[in-house]
């Protein structure tokens, strides 16, 4: 089996974005992920692939403590961004959750209009100290996501109201308005059609030129089409992780030379 922690040594530090070391996830007596330790380079879109159940949401929900919201969840090892240990009792998860932005696989927009579900981060967060400063940020967000010329004429309808594929851009419209530097997505496209799957595809690759992209996905397809870095992930143990091209051409291990040919999951 290839030695997924030194295959990262040849990453110069000063490209890690964040960086796992022997993390592991209880839920109660289930042990959910075993040892898990990479680092993710920044300005990179690394995807999660691998069978339902096989823990890659588990592992993306550490990476800005979503998992505090579950009562029995508990979580041993490390997690740094930046260097900076995102556990450490004195970091505020609220704070973390606005430099480490999340897009859930169900479009969930606030049942309030398209302006005011992209100002609300910021708004929590004092990001605008003006209507003035506050409408740039909307609007700024709103092109970032690839949606601005969708609803510029529109912005005081409900989000709601938009297509499945238009509320998803929205959602990372409010997502990147706290100005954060990575962007969790899991399962971002699997509610929606393949001319919106291709559109937020599209917009994924824009972004990585921003933020640090990390993206679970089901598709493989999807994982060798838009991002850089791919690790497997496969009953809760973290098999493989390399360059994308690598893992599907030439991985080094057989649980993932199966998945990827379809003989597991």
């Amino acid at each position: 089996m290839k030695d997924v922690r030194a295959d990262e040594r040849d990453t110069t530090m000063n490209d890690v974005k964040i960086e796992t070391k022997g993390v592991q996830v209880y839920y109660g007596e289930n042990h959910a992920i075993k040892d898990v330790s990479l680092a993710i380079k920044d300005k990179t879109v690394t995807a999660f692939i691998g069978p339902s159940g096989c823990g890659k949401s588990t592992f993306l929900r550490c990476l800005n403590r979503m998992n505090d919201t579950i009562d029995i969840a508990r979580i041993e090892g490390e997690i740094s961004i930046d260097g900076e240990d995102i556990y450490d009792p004195r970091v505020d998860p609220v704070q973390l959750r606005a430099k480490v932005g999340m897009v859930f696989q169900k479009p969930n927009p606030f049942p309030k209009s398209i302006f005011d579900n992209v100002a609300y981060g910021p708004k929590i967060h004092g990001l605008a100290s003006n209507k003035a400063e506050l409408d740039e940020i909307v609007e700024t967000s709103l092109r970032r996501a690839a949606i601005w010329d969708e609803v510029k004429d529109r912005l005081q309808a409900p989000g709601t109201g938009l297509s499945g594929g238009q509320q998803q851009r929205l959602c990372i419209a409010r997502a990147v308005a706290t100005s954060p530097e990575v962007l969790l997505m899991d399962e971002p496209c699997s509610a929606l059609d393949p001319i919106a799957t291709a559109q937020v595809e599209e917009l994924i690759s824009e972004l990585r030129t921003r933020y640090s992209v990390v993206i679970v996905t089901h598709s493989m397809q999807q994982a060798a089409r838009v991002s850089q870095k791919t690790a497997f992930f496969h009953l809760g143990d973290m098999v493989e992780y390399g360059e994308t091209d690598d893992i599907f051409t030439n991985p080094q291990d057989p649980r993932t030379e199966k998945y990827i040919t379809g003989r597991i999951g």
